[in-house]
């Protein structure tokens, strides 16, 4: 049996992750690149002050955090005990004056004026030790849990920003990512690029396909894991080695592409063959005719070897 079919190369658009200025273009149309190897660059210094933005964040919001959950320094206790300890000698004096000011009123030897004067200066003292012992309480006490867990909530939003922007320095730079040949070169350097916009098209190397189809009479003549040959007209005497990987489930009209005339206007299901030894020849497109193999292929698979 006899088919029919076209080389079908998977091609992958490339581009970056992130916009910004094209600084390194590193091959061109016909170049062949490897996996991982990189094959353009962005200008990452946007990035790069992201990240340090970033990272001082994290350091502030560590050094905030480790502030709280040492407590106050033993130094701004004391100082608040102080003040505590002159209010209170403030509070004896205001009183001790309020009295001899009672006293003295009570004999018309002050007047009214001078003894609402001592008054309000007792509770003005008193107001001053109420307001330094609290200060005092809340440094004993030190900062609350609610405080803490909040800064450190906030210091996991600040990591998570730092991760995001060391994330986007790194997809300042483009690779590869399988085996292939460049087939297009869309930008150049210097050009102002918004994100995913094409830089490459690449031609994968592996896998190569045949796109080929069957009438439904020969189904049965066929099925995935069947061996084949596969012949194209610059190598009639040395066929590639392929075996069937998928059969379509549904039918469909032969694409003009297919030039046989038995199929041409037939309903036929499409199936794939994997090549197993593809080389430059094969060209996207390319027309080829596939042979059923009378060659098992456990033996082809140990003549391989």
């Amino acid at each position: 049996m006899v088919l029919y079919g076209n080389v079908d190369i998977r091609e992958v658009n490339l581009g970056f992750r992130v916009a910004g200025k094209l600084s390194t273009l590193r091959f061109d149309e016909g170049d062949t690149v490897q996996v991982g190897e990189v094959i353009a660059q962005l200008d990452s210094e946007p990035y790069q002050l992201q990240v340090a933005n970033a990272s001082a964040s994290v350091k502030s919001l560590k050094a905030l955090l480790k502030l709280k959950e040492t407590g106050n320094r033993p130094q701004e206790i004391a100082q608040a005990k102080a003040q505590v300890l002159e209010q209170q000698a403030a509070v004896t004096n205001t009183t001790k004056l309020l009295q001899r000011a009672e006293k003295m009123h009570s004999i018309n030897g002050i007047s009214d004026q001078d003894l609402d004067n001592a008054k309000a200066n007792a509770q003005e003292t008193a107001a001053r030790l109420s307001a330094a012992q609290q200060k005092l309480d809340l440094l004993e006490a030190g900062f609350r849990t609610e405080d803490i867990a909040q800064t450190k909530a906030n210091i996991t939003q600040a990591e998570a920003t730092l991760a995001s922007a060391e994330l986007q320095v790194k997809d300042t730079i483009l690779t590869a990512p399988s085996a292939g040949v460049i087939l297009t070169r869309a930008q150049e350097v210097g050009a102002i690029l918004p994100t995913g916009a094409t830089i490459f098209t690449l031609s994968l190397q592996k896998p190569v396909w045949i796109r080929a189809y069957i009438h439904e009479v020969d189904m049965g003549k066929i099925h995935p894991g069947t061996v084949v040959d596969v012949y194209t007209d610059s190598r009639p005497d040395k066929p590639y080695r392929g075996q069937v990987g998928f059969i379509s489930p549904r039918s469909e009209f032969t694409p003009k592409t297919v030039e046989t005339t038995q199929l041409r206007t037939s309903l036929v299901y499409r199936l794939r063959i994997v090549v197993e030894n593809p080389d430059e020849s094969l060209r996207q497109g390319m027309p080829v005719t596939i042979k059923l193999s009378h060659q098992p292929a456990t033996e082809r698979a140990t003549n391989s070897l």
